[in-house]
C-alpha cells in the first residue's frame, strides 16, 4: 500500500444511522484503522455524525444536493441543480487542499462528488446500496453517469449487481457483501418484553425498518392480521421512523391497525435505539418488503441474534437467508400463502431455535466483518 495515495474523500446521502449509514460508518472506521486518511462529508447533522467524530473522523457539513424522488419536478431539479453546483465547487476545493486521492460515494444519489473527481482527475469509487426499477429514465440515467464516472462501482448483493449490469460495464462492478460487528446481537438479555408486558407464553414476531411506501410495514400488517385469526397467543412489533416526506404513512398505519382490530396485538415502537435488545427479544423476525431490498443489514442483525428470519423471496434476501434452514422465504403480494409458509413456527419453538442457531452460524460466515474489511481493501487497491 505504500505507493498509494492514502487520503480518501467519503460522501453519504444521511446522518441516520439506519442500513446504508451503518455501512458508511463501519467503512469509515475500517479505513482509518488501515491508516488512510479519512475526510468524511454529509449533507445535514444527524446522529451518525458524533459517531464518526467519536472515531477521530473529521466531518464536514455540506449540501451535496442529494437526488430524492420529491425532487422529480420543475422546481426541484431547480433546487437541486443549484445544491448540486455550489456543492461541486466546493468539493473541488477540499480535494485540493486535502491532496485526495480517491473520492468514495456511498448510495446512488450521492451524484456529485463523482463530478469532482472527475474535475480533479482523481480515482471515484461509487457504493451502490439501491435497486431503482421506476421510473426506468431514472434508472438509465443513473447507470449511465455511475458508469461513465466511476472507476470502480461497489453492489451489496448480485442481485444489485444484476440489476445495474443493464446500465454500468460488468468489469466495473465488485459484489462485497456487508458485514458487521455482531457482538452486541450476541451477549447479554433483552428487557423489551418486560418492557411490553409480552407474557412468557406469547410469541413475539417483530420488523425494524424506515417506514416507506416500498419497506412493507402495510403488508407486515396483512401478515399479522391473517395470524391472529388462527392464533391468540401472538403479538407484533415494529420499529422506525419515516423517512422524511412519509410521515403521513405513519397516520396510515394506525388507522389500519384500528380498522383490523389490531390495536391490542400490534406495537409501534417508532424510531429506536435500542435495535440490538428489540431483535434480542423477538421470536421471529419478518422482513416484509414489497420491493427488492438490496441487502438489508437489519436482516444480519436478526441472524446475529439468533432469529429465523421470514422474508420476503427477492432482493438481497436471496442471498441472505437459506431457505428452510435459517429462515423462510414468502412471497411479497399474497398474504394468505406467506401466512401458511411460516405459521408453522408460532408453534414450533425447537424449528425456531434451529433455524437461528444456523442463521447465526451463516452471519458469521459469509458476513463478517473481517470478510467485509478485506473486500473494501482490496476494492481500494488500483494498478
Amino acid at each position: 500500500m505504500k505507493n498509494q495515495n492514502l487520503n480518501i474523500l467519503m460522501l453519504h446521502s444521511s446522518s441516520d444511522v439506519y442500513g446504508a449509514s451503518k455501512i458508511f460508518l463501519i467503512t469509515a472506521s475500517l479505513l482509518k484503522k488501515n491508516n488512510y486518511n479519512v475526510t468524511a462529508v454529509l449533507s445535514d447533522d444527524g446522529p451518525l455524525i458524533q459517531q464518526l467524530r467519536d472515531l477521530q473522523i473529521e466531518v464536514i457539513i455540506l449540501k451535496l444536493g442529494i437526488l430524492r424522488r420529491k425532487y422529480f419536478n420543475i422546481s426541484g431539479l431547480i433546487n437541486r441543480y443549484s445544491a448540486f453546483s455550489t456543492a461541486r465547487k466546493k468539493l473541488v476545493e477540499i480535494i485540493k487542499q486535502k491532496k485526495i486521492g480517491t473520492v468514495y460515494s456511498n448510495t446512488a444519489g450521492v451524484l456529485v462528488g463523482a463530478f469532482a473527481a472527475k474535475k480533479c482527475n482523481v480515482k471515484h469509487i461509487w457504493h451502490i446500496h439501491e435497486i431503482i426499477e421506476k421510473p426506468a429514465l431514472f434508472s438509465l440515467i443513473i447507470g449511465k453517469v455511475i458508469n461513465n464516472y466511476s472507476d470502480k462501482v461497489l453492489v451489496v448483493s448480485e442481485e444489485v449487481k444484476k440489476h445495474w449490469s443493464k446500465h454500468i460495464s460488468v468489469n466495473k462492478i465488485l459484489t462485497i457483501h456487508n458485514g458487521l460487528d455482531y457482538s452486541e446481537y450476541s451477549i447479554g438479555e433483552s428487557s423489551i418484553r418486560e418492557e411490553l408486558n409480552i407474557q412468557p407464553n406469547e410469541v413475539l414476531i417483530g420488523m425494524v425498518g424506515r417506514v416507506n411506501a416500498w419497506k412493507g410495514q402495510k403488508y407486515f400488517l396483512e401478515l399479522a392480521t391473517g395470524l391472529t385469526k388462527q392464533f391468540n397467543n401472538i403479538k407484533f412489533l415494529m420499529a422506525g421512523d419515516a423517512y422524511p416526506g412519509y410521515e403521513y404513512l405513519q397516520d396510515e398505519l394506525k388507522e389500519i391497525i384500528i380498522n383490523s382490530g389490531l390495536q391490542h396485538t400490534v406495537l409501534d415502537l417508532g424510531f429506536r435505539k435500542d435495535i440490538p435488545n428489540i431483535l434480542k427479544g423477538l421470536d421471529i423476525f419478518i422482513l416484509p418488503s414489497i420491493l427488492p431490498d438490496p441487502l438489508p443489514t437489519v436482516v444480519l442483525e436478526a441472524m446475529a441474534s439468533h432469529k429465523p428470519v421470514v422474508a420476503t423471496e427477492h432482493g438481497g434476501a436471496l442471498e441472505m437467508v437459506d431457505n428452510m434452514n435459517t429462515g423462510i422465504l414468502i412471497p411479497w403480494n399474497d398474504a394468505e400463502t406467506a401466512v401458511k409458509r411460516f405459521s408453522y413456527l408460532i408453534t414450533d419453538s425447537q424449528a425456531r431455535e434451529k433455524m437461528g442457531n444456523n442463521a447465526t452460524k451463516r452471519v458469521h460466515e459469509f458476513f463478517s466483518k473481517e470478510r467485509y474489511e478485506k473486500s473494501i481493501l482490496d476494492a481500494l487497491k488500483f494498478n
